[in-house]
């Protein structure tokens, strides 16, 4: 007689809605584990960036696993890949350069609209809601996923400031780390115009290490007048080392 079939898991299966109405963070000394496997013990820690906040273990390792998993699914998501890095957009449009092999001068950026956040997701942007990051009535509507690997980074810069504040970023896989330039005043250049290597900077660097699973979040002047970048180097990174990141932001 044939045994009970097995369920093959689903994307939604990874990702356990949390049972309390609100998660109020710890402070790092008073960290309890949760005995709820479902619900992180998420601990939060400021930084010496002002408005730098660390929260440590904001998802689950199963939760990670479901959020790349769903992420490398080639048939719920598309990865692009004329940058050194890939990344992916939802919400809003974003802007493609053309190929380093399209010798013809004529050729222009394309600006392509990216589907909205997945539903996938949502119970993601309901924590960072429960969790007093986002308020309900300001939820992030868009997000740009990030995989580095080997050598590769991101200039520094700040975000667009069409975007409000909070911005916030998930760190996947493995940890790294994530430089900070404070800024004689608040500067609003992009990477791709050339423009925000000409901020002027105080000379004040600060390092933060990003835990695997932990969220950042910048409010006030880490938003505004310091620059972040991830630096451009493979020295401790291992061979199978590689960091997905995820930045939500909030247009007012």
């Amino acid at each position: 007689m044939p045994g009970p079939t097995r369920r093959k898991k689903a994307i939604n299966d990874y990702f356990m809605p949390i049972k309390k109405k609100s998660i109020s963070p710890v402070t790092l000394d008073s960290l309890i584990e949760s005995n709820e496997a479902n619900v992180p013990s998420i601990a939060v820690q400021q930084t010496a960036v002002p408005g730098l906040s660390l929260y440590r273990s904001f998802v689950t390792p199963a939760e990670e696993a479901g959020i790349l998993a769903y992420l490398n699914n080639s048939s719920r998501c598309a990865w692009r890949t004329d940058l050194s890095r890939r990344t992916m957009h939802f919400g809003g449009t974003y802007c493609v350069m053309p190929s380093k092999d399209n010798v013809t001068r004529q050729a222009k950026p394309e600006i392509l609209q990216a589907p909205d956040i997945p539903q996938e997701f949502q119970w993601l942007i309901q924590r960072l809601v429960d969790t007093n990051i986002y308020k309900d009535d300001r939820r992030p509507q868009f997000c740009i996923v990030n995989e580095y690997k080997g050598d590769l980074g991101i200039s520094a810069h700040t975000e667009n400031f069409r975007f409000g504040e909070p911005v916030v970023g998930l760190s996947l896989s493995s940890a790294g780390p994530i430089r900070f330039h404070e800024l004689t005043d608040a500067f609003d250049g992009s990477v791709r115009s050339g423009q925000a290597a000409r901020a002027n900077k105080t000379g004040r660097i600060v390092d933060i290490r990003l835990p695997a699973r932990s969220l950042l979040v910048m409010n006030g002047p880490s938003r505004w007048s310091w620059q972040h970048e991830i630096v451009r180097s493979a020295k401790g990174r291992g061979p199978d080392w590689k960091r997905v990141s995820l930045t939500f932001r909030f247009k007012p």
